[in-house]
């Protein structure tokens, strides 16, 4: 098994909105929320596309440094254009970018027998957690935000670990910290979700970002549990 781990990380922001009213807060959350979603779909759509190209054209995985490189890079330059109409531009570059570095992983598990069925388990499972999730947030209303730093510290922990696995090739480690990955990626979802809901993200790109590479790590430890670590001898 090839120890990958996924090449992303939880972004922190931080953001100190004004509220007028309780009726201006709730539509304001509402009109992020509803861009947010809108975003999060088409970036989501163009990721499949391109991860679909990589994966059919067997192009080959840009290796652990480029890839962080690249994701970092595009990261910072969504942060630096957020409030600019490049925003748009910046973003999906990035999750271009981080489905590029998807369709290799995908060609692994399709050489796999099942290989098809376990893109499939791990797909449907990823959309089930977040509509799940999402919905609890929506529904209670409940206020997560009090998570999100012990999550950041332990994706932080993950993405070490996670190193460590491939370059001293630790198969069980990569499994370990794809099942550490999934679960802090849902809950990161969950506070992701709640900061939008609550006011506490008032920028609808970086909100897109941050689902977006939670939604992209749950989905790529699936993939590695359900594929990657059912192979390993």
């Amino acid at each position: 098994m090839d120890s990958r781990v996924t090449q992303s990380t939880p972004v922190a922001t931080m953001h100190s909105p004004v509220v007028t009213s309780p009726i201006a807060g709730a539509a304001g959350a509402s009109r992020v929320l509803r861009n947010t979603y809108a975003l999060l779909s088409l970036t989501l759509l163009f990721s499949a596309g391109v991860a679909a190209v990589s994966a059919a054209a067997q192009w080959a995985a840009p290796g652990i440094l480029l890839t962080l490189a690249g994701y970092f890079g595009l990261l910072f330059a969504v942060y630096r254009l957020k409030n600019s109409g490049w925003a748009l531009l910046a973003v999906f570059g990035l999750t271009g970018f981080m489905g590029y570095t998807l369709g290799p992983l995908l060609s692994k598990v399709m050489t796999l027998p099942g290989g098809g069925q376990v893109i499939a388990m791990a797909l449907a499972a990823t959309g089930s957690v977040f509509l799940a999730l999402s919905a609890w947030v929506l529904t209670t209303r409940r206020d997560f935000s009090f998570m999100g730093g012990f999550l950041f510290a332990g994706m932080v922990v993950a993405l070490l670990a996670g190193l460590a696995a491939v370059f001293l090739q630790i198969p069980a480690l990569g499994l370990a910290v794809s099942a550490m990955v999934a679960l802090l990626s849902a809950g990161l979802i969950l506070v992701e979700t709640s900061r939008i809901v609550h006011g506490g993200e008032s920028n609808y790109v970086l909100a897109t970002v941050g689902l977006y590479v939670s939604i992209f790590n749950l989905f790529t430890s699936l993939l590695s549990l359900f594929g990657l670590g059912g192979t390993e001898e």
